[in-house]
């Protein structure tokens, strides 16, 4: 009687519906074709079991021999390996007593895959019985899932990663993550749907669970008695509320604590000791910091670096090369599991005291190298560690007596906005730390010129002239004279030159510049070179090309590559003034070329501006309408204002006027409206594309042949602004590959430069 042949094997059958991860199962896949041992790593919940499961599932019919799950978390020592493996693959009883040489035998020339599943905690006996059965037979294939690696040679390290998160919207559609959650909350109440209202609350829980697959299913399991924002609000105390799973799920697997519990019983007492340490560091910490911060106190500085290694290869930190330095991270999940380690211990007070002390240094030296050949260095430096900054600001607002530690960390942040993260929040740090303490002191008086200076910046004219006032106040009372002097003589020229009172403006700020000088004060010096190139634009004064070509040579001088942007516009705006529009379009688009689009979101709306006037001048009235549309939205991203600054409102002004004569309403007001439509990389895109008409700019253009699915993979990770090697690391490829891919993006699209490719994705969803 005919009937279905089983094949062998012991794969269970899915009880629940596969999510995503085909990204991730497309490159495991390709590692298990090119070799014969591959580990999947990551850790607890990350979802390395499930992921291995439909992997072996997806190749199951390549072996004829079966495909075999081994699963090992119940073992207590290392003894049971062999035996368990045996017992699974069905072997005779004899291996009770002599597994291995049973094993070997029963195997033998038999094409199979054998599935380890959590190797962590015997990870020595399995990583000798994987390599005598490899070595037994070269038809065997082995798929282990651990939180460290088996370290047997020719093995292939797969780390999984979190699921997806990022996406235009927060959807099903866009985010495997949220696709995840709706889907096991409709498991356990099947009214909920996902919807455009929803699914945003959705969004944020799973970022707040880092994607972590485990801690999605166990927050949607609530959905039962609880709504998606009551269930957001409860995070904070997630392992109370995620303690519920299925009671057919492994222990480590019913409730969050338990995934993380495990990984803390695999460290030794000092990795978990560095664990609870590093979690007074937030969005990252680089090796330098762990060691500064966390050593002591049975922890040797030179042993930081083998602790740190350990945790990375139990899954529990993260490890990511940027720039010149690894970094490494905690999950949120983790990090907070560190934090009660680390409040159970009393060391808590002395750890964030040493953490604000390690970033105020750190931005003690960011102001003092701010203009010099590390500029660009220090903005990245002080943009990644943004979260940290904002802790140890916290920290020092919180305790009592360092108000004048807060007021020296807050301003001395005042050359790199981006260190708070925007003049907005800036100034409420600055604010927050004057408000401390009134006290006259030199602290004090910094923090109230930095306040004025940000608050220029943002056209907040009313109250930089009461920071004016105060220092001024402070002055008398200190007697540091001239020092002062320098500094509010600076602000007042920047205040006059904002309020469109050039001839104020000039006066005060050749005052300021031989002020500098005689300081040896180079940085602040060439800011106000820059100033004065404004101011005598405004009024045709000739000065204003000494002034920046001045502010170039010491730009040029001291290596200061970010400043040298700003000296390359002050040119082109000198030449735009000179009536040579299309070498000042150069000079300016070559300066928008080399902005850090992050860093300098004031200085791209300048760009914009300018060579809105410059399309203005040359008879571009479409083009030149646009630019300045999207120079509107730019000051909005910089939080800032046109309104505010006169240097920038009177040629505004003046094209505006000149565009409304020459455009018919509905042309200016659609071309304007369409520049203030484009996000911040369509618009440099755009800027960058010298085009010789007013048509609109190249963001929708067909490519000259379609573009492969790897190549709008990667098309999308560039616009997500990741460079090659993130983009590498992303995909599980090669450097030199994801090269080759960005370049025949390029051919193919028609463009010169990323920032084109990025204004393309957008505009060109699927």
């Amino acid at each position: 009687m005919g009937g279905h042949v089983r094949e062998p094997g012991t794969l269970p059958a899915e009880t629940t519906r596969f999510i995503g991860r085909r990204r991730e199962l497309s490159e495991a896949r390709a590692l298990l074709s090119r070799g014969r041992l591959v580990t999947l790593t990551g850790s607890g919940g990350i979802g390395k079991t499930r992921m291995a499961l439909r992997l072996a599932a997806d190749v199951r019919r390549s072996f004829p021999g079966g495909v075999w799950l081994v699963e090992l978390a119940a073992l207590e020592d290392g003894d049971q390996v062999a035996r368990t493996v045996a017992a699974r693959l069905r072997v005779g009883r004899e291996a009770l007593s002599d597994p291995l040489p049973c094993l070997v035998e029963h195997i033998a020339d038999q094409r199979m895959l054998l599935v380890l599943d959590n190797c962590e905690h015997v990870l020595d006996a399995c990583a000798e019985l994987v390599a005598a059965l490899l070595a037994a037979n070269p038809e065997l294939l082995v798929l282990s899932t651990s939180r460290q690696a088996l370290a047997v040679g020719g093995e292939q390290v797969f780390p999984v990663p979190p699921m997806v998160l990022s996406g235009p919207v927060l959807s099903a559609e866009h985010s495997e993550a949220v696709a995840l959650f709706a889907d096991r909350a409709a498991a356990v109440r099947p009214d909920y749907t996902l919807t455009s209202q929803n699914a945003a609350v959705a969004g944020e829980i799973c970022r707040r669970l880092d994607g972590v697959p485990l801690a999605i299913e166990l927050a949607a399991a609530r959905m039962r008695v609880l709504s998606a924002p009551q269930i957001l609000s409860r995070l904070d105390d997630r392992f109370r509320l995620l303690g519920a799973g299925p009671r057919t799920a492994p222990p480590r697997q019913r409730a969050l604590r338990a995934a993380i519990d495990w990984s803390h019983d695999l460290c030794t007492h000092q990795e978990q000791l560095l664990w609870a340490r590093l979690s007074v560091l937030s969005g990252g910490f680089d090796l330098e910091a762990a060691e500064e911060i966390c050593s002591g106190a049975g922890i040797d500085r030179q042993d930081v670096l083998d602790l740190i290694t350990g945790l990375v290869d139990k899954s529990v930190l993260t490890c990511e090369e940027q720039g010149t330095r690894m970094r490494y991270g905690l999950l949120d999940t983790l990090r907070q599991y560190g934090r009660e380690q680390l409040a159970a211990s009393g060391e808590e007070p002395a750890l964030r005291q040493r953490h604000q002390d390690h970033y105020r240094r750190m931005a003690a030296q960011a102001e003092a190298e701010w203009f010099g050949p590390d500029q660009m260095a220090w903005f990245t430096r002080l943009r990644i560690e943004h979260a940290n900054l904002q802790a140890a600001l916290t920290f020092t607002l919180g305790e009592p007596g360092q108000a004048q530690a807060a007021m020296g960390l807050a301003a001395s942040l005042w050359s790199h906005p981006l260190g708070y993260g925007s003049f907005h929040e800036g100034r409420q740090w600055l604010g927050r730390v004057l408000a401390l303490d009134d006290e006259p002191s030199p602290l004090r008086t910094k923090a109230l010129f930095v306040d004025g200076l940000v608050a220029v910046l943002q056209g907040d004219i009313r109250a930089a002239r009461t920071r004016i006032e105060e220092c001024r106040a402070m002055a008398s009372v200190l007697g540091e004279q001239r020092e002062l002097a320098r500094s509010v003589v600076h602000l007042e020229g920047l205040v006059a030159l904002f309020q469109a009172d050039f001839p104020r403006a000039i006066a005060l700020l050749e005052e300021a510049f031989t002020r500098h000088q005689a300081a040896g004060d180079t940085g602040s010096a060439a800011v106000t070179a820059c100033m004065l190139t404004s101011a005598c634009v405004s009024v045709d004064d000739p000065a204003a090309t000494l002034h920046a070509e001045r502010f170039l040579a010491l730009c040029e001088e001291h290596g200061a590559a970010w400043s040298r942007t700003h000296a390359l516009w002050a040119l082109g705006l000198d030449q735009h003034r000179r009536g040579r529009y299309q070498r000042a379009g150069t000079l300016v688009r070559q300066a928008l070329r080399d902005k850090p689009l992050s860093y300098d979101q004031c200085g791209v709306a300048q760009c914009l501006e300018v060579l809105g006037w410059c399309a203005a001048a040359t008879g571009l009235q479409e083009r030149a309408a646009t630019l300045m549309g999207a120079a509107d939205a730019a000051w909005q991203v910089a939080g800032s204002t046109l309104t505010g600054l006169g240097h920038l409102q009177t040629g505004h002004q003046k094209f505006e006027a000149q565009l409304r004569k020459e455009l018919d309403a509905a042309e200016f007001d659609a071309s304007t409206q369409g520049g203030r439509a484009l996000t911040l990389e369509q618009a440099v895109a755009y800027a960058l594309h010298d085009s010789a008409s007013s048509g609109p700019p190249p963001l929708a253009q067909e490519a000259s042949a379609p573009l492969t699915r790897r190549e709008r993979e990667v098309a999308d990770l560039v616009a997500e602004g990741m460079t090659n090697k993130q983009i590498a690391a992303q995909l599980v490829i090669s450097r030199r590959t994801v090269e080759g891919h960005v370049d025949r993006i390029l051919t193919k699209m028609g463009f010169t430069s990323r920032a084109q490719v990025a204004a393309w994705v957008v505009t060109n969803q699927p």
